[in-house]
């Protein structure tokens, strides 16, 4: 008769929680969003973006935000980005306006542009 090998068994049983555990944790941790931050000179660490997820703020719109600010000459933190965005505010329009600000020779703080976005 055919029997089933306990050992398959218990690899297969092994093997099936693996594959899940590996997918949560590449759909929590956004690995090449991670790494286009890191390679364009805009860092922002791995559990920041995992805290991102967790809070529900899209990690993409605040990483690109970032990368645009920095290759922009622009020095604005995650956290102001975040909290932007949480406050309801549009992360990239205020991004864009910084930038356009910036070239004009316009001084602009980030709070300045990001209280116009919310009013």
């Amino acid at each position: 008769m055919n029997e089933v090998d306990p050992t398959a068994i218990g690899a297969l049983g092994l093997l099936i929680p693996t594959v899940i555990l590996l997918i949560v944790v590449l759909y929590v941790v956004p690995i090449p969003l991670w790494i286009a931050a890191w390679s364009s000179g805009a860092y922002v660490g791995l559990m920041t973006l995992v805290g991102m997820r967790m809070r529900r703020v899209p990690p993409a719109t605040i990483v690109n935000a970032r990368i645009s600010a920095v290759k922009a000459g622009l020095n604005v933190s995650i956290d102001d980005l975040e909290a932007h965005y949480l406050a309801g505010g549009n992360v990239v329009r205020v991004v864009n306006a910084l930038i356009s600000a910036d070239k004009a020779n316009i001084e602009m703080p980030f709070k300045r542009a990001a209280a116009i976005d919310l009013a």
